[in-house]
């Protein structure tokens, strides 16, 4: 075989804690060699370069392309391995770190299929050889300190909406009308907690309204225009409430207790990654961090975005990013009908997903353009409508985001006095298409 013919091979690597399955398939598709395992360490991944760069060697494989589940943290430091190994130096080779969903839709694709793990980096491998794969694994010493502060930081605030509203549906237990009448909006500022902590159900219910709008007022440090009226609801609220049987009440103000106490934890906790975060942003080049100039994208969100998309031109344009992401919607079409309900793909950078649409209901509160093209999703459609406009608008975004960083420019945003036009806001996908009607019209 000449030097100038590539001939790719395709490794799969199963990862877990102790070991790694790798499988390994010819430019044909067919294994090298039979499935091998070798311990997860330092020596362990050495031993699998070496040999990987044997058999390619043997079989005339001159390009590799080498794939893993991103599952987990197992994988993290094979990855890397891999990626700048010298064993593997003369051998022309691309890691990638894939979406498990790329791999499972392929395992349907097999009657004789099975969950082991020998069979798993096989799929692993021919998922590769299929190709139409994402950006293969990057490590940027720039953003790594970054981004693991940011997908820390996602994890306690998934870890706190958890922990809230499992503190929620036991309030409901104790004190039905409150979760119902909403008194304080908020039902975890001060006043609504020290109201919580304070008094039962029952009495609130027996408590003059007086004495419970001096409490609110005095704890509410007047940020209440009418603690008599929040004092009203909340009373009405109590009186609304199903009666709790006695010997619950210990059990359950406990559970309130001991949730809560987790609760400010988590908070205390983000406050310190917050604070941390915004530190190490400042180490990244100003323009690499230009984003920050969009009203309503923060410190913590800029780190989450840049983190994870790293050095912009990687991706060829903002359309790769938004695939990047996961943030595309695949057509569900036969003849001439074309579904108006389209899924998400999701099979992309669930972190960059999350602080794309995050960062987009953040700065929809704060430029006219984002509010109304937000504003617009929401009303077209009837069916999960604010999850769906949120994630339009995340679209959206990619655009802006894409260019700013592009450019390495700050964000100007559209005002009438300085004479720039604003455009109507752009349609994230292509607009969907009504039923086919017949040509001919009904007489």
């Amino acid at each position: 075989m000449g030097n100038d013919t590539l001939a790719t091979g395709y490794l799969g690597l199963d990862v877990s804690r102790d070991e790694v399955v790798a499988c390994l398939l010819g430019p044909g598709g067919g294994q090298l060699c039979p499935t091998w395992r070798v311990p997860n360490t330092q020596p362990g991944g050495e031993g699998l370069a070496e040999r990987v760069a044997q058999l390619c060697g043997e079989h005339g494989v001159n390009c590799l392309r080498i794939g893993l589940e991103a599952t987990g943290l197992y994988w993290w430091h094979l990855a890397c391995l891999l990626r700048s190994t010298p064993k593997l130096a003369g051998l022309p080779h691309e890691v990638y770190a894939l979406n498990p969903k790329l791999v499972t839709g392929l395992k349907r694709a097999y009657t004789d299929r099975g969950k082991t793990d020998r069979r798993d980096a096989f799929f692993i491998a021919e998922r590769l050889r299929i190709g139409h794969l994402p950006a293969p694994f990057h490590i940027d010493e720039l953003y790594a300190p970054v981004q693991r502060l940011t997908r820390f930081r996602m994890h306690l605030a998934e870890s706190l909406a958890r922990e809230k509203n499992y503190f929620l549906s036991f309030l409901f237990l104790k004190f039905s009308g409150y979760s119902q009448a909403h008194p304080f909006g908020d039902s975890f500022n001060a006043t609504s907690l020290a109201v919580l902590e304070s008094f039962t159900t029952e009495q609130i219910a027996q408590t003059e309204l007086s004495e419970l709008a001096a409490f609110i007022g005095r704890h509410g440090h007047g940020k209440f225009d009418s603690p008599h009226e929040v004092a009203e609801a909340l009373s009405r609220a109590a009186r609304d409430s199903y009666r709790l049987d006695r010997v619950l009440e210990d059990p359950l103000t406990l559970i309130l207790g001991t949730t809560m106490a987790t609760i400010r934890s988590f908070q205390a906790q983000l406050k310190q990654v917050d604070k941390t975060i915004e530190r190490e942003l400042l180490v990244l080049p100003e323009n690499r961090r230009s984003i920050r100039s969009v009203p309503g994208i923060g410190p913590v969100f800029t780190a989450g975005l840049v983190a994870e998309i790293g050095d912009i031109h990687r991706f060829p344009d903002e359309a790769a990013l938004a695939r990047y992401a996961g943030l595309v919607w695949n057509p569900h079409e036969s003849g001439t009908f074309q579904a108006e309900d389209t899924s998400m793909s999701k099979a992309g950078n669930h972190y960059l997903r999350y602080y794309l649409v995050e960062a987009a209901n953040s700065v929809r509160l704060h430029c006219p353009e984002y509010r109304e093209y937000y504003n617009a999703k929401l009303a077209q459609s009837t069916k999960h409508a604010e999850k769906r406009a949120a994630v339009l608008t995340a679209r959206k975004l990619v655009r802006l985001i894409d260019a700013l960083l592009r450019a390495g420019t700050l964000y100007k945003q559209p005002t009438q006095d300085r004479g720039e036009v604003r455009t109507q806001p752009q349609a994230a996908r292509p607009r969907q298409q009504r039923r086919a009607r017949h040509a001919a019209s009904a007489s």
